[in-house]
């Protein structure tokens, strides 16, 4: 007999920076929410969610930066246009309507579903956390894999 958990509602949600810097290794900075049930009532990140990962960015990168970000609606929140706005070390573009293939980050989860989450039957919520916690680790600390996503794009790093 093979015992089949049933449907659970809890969600995992995961916000996620590539950093590139000429002369430099390539970074994956990532946040992972657990959606408890207990927050909010909101099962994805919020603007303030966001704010504080670009907060830890910029403490982790250590200088000013440009973030290109895809036209989510929660990326183009009034709170979070306006921390941006209040932000000397912080410049936001945004990539065009319906552009997934122009945005790094969408490289990130290709290489996470094809590997770390492929033909794997969680059993439980936190295995789930483990799995992609253990997945984006690897990643993380292998910047040819940042790199190639960035290639896939076909973008470049022009130098100012």
């Amino acid at each position: 007999m093979v015992r089949v958990r049933g449907r659970s509602r809890r969600r995992l949600s995961i916000a996620a920076l590539t950093c590139y810097e000429p002369g430099h290794r390539s970074r994956l900075i990532y946040r992972p929410r657990r959606d408890d049930g207990n927050r909010d009532g909101r099962e994805s990140f919020s603007w303030r969610d966001y704010r504080d990962l670009l907060i830890a960015a910029h403490q982790q990168l250590d200088g000013p930066f440009v973030l290109i970000w895809d036209n989510l609606n929660v990326h183009k929140a009034a709170g979070l246009r306006e921390f941006a706005e209040s932000r000397d070390w912080l410049t936001i573009h945004y990539l065009p309507p319906y552009a997934p293939d122009l945005n790094p980050v969408e490289g990130i989860w290709s290489l996470l579903r094809r590997g770390w989450l492929s033909n794997v039957a969680f059993s439980t919520p936190q295995h789930l956390v483990q799995t992609v916690r253990r997945g984006l680790r690897h990643i993380q600390y292998r910047g040819h894999l940042i790199d190639g996503c960035l290639t896939e794009t076909g973008l470049t790093i022009r130098p100012a």
